[in-house]
């Protein structure tokens, strides 16, 4: 007869998150496009391999973009990315600040 098992030395998964920084740039764009009308909500999420803010135009609705974070991303195109709601990548990069300007050009509009 063996002996038991001790605990298996599994680390439980890590997760990816937003740093304080990078939620403080985040939530001032989300800022100006509820002040302006536009989105309404947002759900967080953070995985093993993947951080995943969404944003909504309505509650209970797919959202209409997603930041995300990819670490494993950082050495090649960027870590963050802005995703639309049809799955296409609007942009990515290394700085979340620029990568989070195509979600602002929306904020711009023609006065007549």
């Amino acid at each position: 007869m063996q002996p038991p098992v001790p605990f298996p030395t599994l680390r439980a998964p890590e997760q990816i998150a937003f740093d304080r920084r990078e939620l403080g740039v985040i939530l001032g764009v989300y800022g100006r496009m509820v002040a302006a009308g536009e989105w309404r909500d947002y759900g967080i999420s953070h995985l093993p391999e993947v951080a995943v803010f969404s944003i909504f135009r309505r509650t209970a609705e797919h959202p209409i973009y997603r930041v995300e974070k990819r670490p494993r991303l950082r050495m090649r195109q960027g870590q963050y990315s802005v995703i639309g709601m049809d799955g296409r990548i609007l942009k990515r990069g290394h700085d979340l600040a620029t990568v989070l300007k195509v979600l602002e050009r929306k904020l711009i509009r023609a006065v007549d």
